[in-house]
C-alpha cells in the first residue's frame, strides 16, 4: 500500500501523527513532517532510486529507459528544482 502524501479532500500536504511498532505495541503520537523523499510522488522516487543503482550514470539510466541523455537530464533537473523547493 502507499504511503498518502496529500490530503483526498483538499489536497494539501498531510503529516504524520502517529506510528506504531509491530513488535510491542509501543505508539508514539505527534505532529510530524514527512521526510523530503517521501514527499516526493512513486515516479520520482523511483527516478532517484535508479539513479543511485546505476552508479550515479544519467546515461546509464537514458540507455536502461530507452531515453535520449538530454531527456533523463531534464529530468534531473526538474526533480532537483523540486527538491529545493521543498527544502525551503
Amino acid at each position: 500500500m502507499k504511503l498518502p502524501i496529500v490530503c483526498p479532500s483538499c489536497e494539501n500536504a498531510l503529516r504524520v501523527s502517529q506510528m506504531k511498532c509491530d513488535q510491542c505495541t509501543t505508539e508514539v503520537n505527534g505532529n510530524y513532517d514527512l521526510p523530503l523523499y517521501l514527499k516526493l510522488s512513486r515516479e520520482e522516487q523511483d527516478f532517484i532510486l535508479e539513479f543511485f543503482l546505476s552508479s550515479g550514470s544519467i546515461k546509464e539510466m537514458a540507455k536502461q529507459a530507452g531515453n535520449s541523455y538530454p531527456t533523463m537530464r531534464n529530468k534531473m533537473d526538474d526533480l532537483i528544482e523540486k527538491i529545493k523547493n521543498l527544502k525551503l
